[in-house]
């Protein structure tokens, strides 16, 4: 895999670092608040639901590896989705070592389509995804009553240069 990818990752690690910090940081019951109106149910949910793409795309597509959706009933708190998170991170760190030609493309077959796709796009796609809803998290919080604070932001950050923490 290229080098770049292999940089990027700790970047997105980083940034997830500074979500699951805030998330721990929350009254008991607000990550896993059932809410019909949001997006997969809860802020656990979409944590999982994250989750769930990268082993879809990167471990099952990419890799050939079998995977079990994430179970939310078992996750009943951050340091429980940190575990979901570390398997993801040992996941991507197989793919780094076995995407060895990140920018040829070939045809993935998905239900009825092939789609021409990269193995650099199988690990992109997840991590884009992760961003989208990493937005749609943080505007769960707020219409919770518990916003983001003011600091450093979940944007890609840079291992090194700035606390993960909220």
């Amino acid at each position: 895999m290229n080098d770049d990818l292999r940089t990027l990752y700790p970047w997105v690690k980083f940034s997830r670092e500074r979500l699951f910090a805030w998330a721990e940081a929350l009254p008991g019951g607000v990550y896993t608040q059932e809410r019909p109106d949001f997006a997969y149910g809860s802020l656990r949910n979409v944590q999982a639901h994250i989750a769930d793409c990268y082993a879809v795309w990167v471990g099952v597509r990419g890799l050939g590896e079998h995977h079990d959706w994430v179970d939310t009933t078992a996750v009943h708190d951050v340091a429980a989705m940190r575990r979901v998170y570390a398997e993801v991170d040992d996941m991507m760190e197989r793919a780094f070592g076995a995407f060895t030609t990140p920018d040829e493309v070939f045809g993935l077959a998905v239900r009825d389509e092939v789609l021409p796709v990269t193995q650099r796009w199988l690990v992109m796609h997840p991590i884009t995804h992760e961003f989208h809803h990493k937005g749609q998290m943080l505007t769960m919080g707020r219409i919770l009553g518990h916003p983001y604070p003011p600091g450093p932001d979940t944007d890609l950050g840079v291992p090194g240069d700035v606390s993960p923490q909220p």
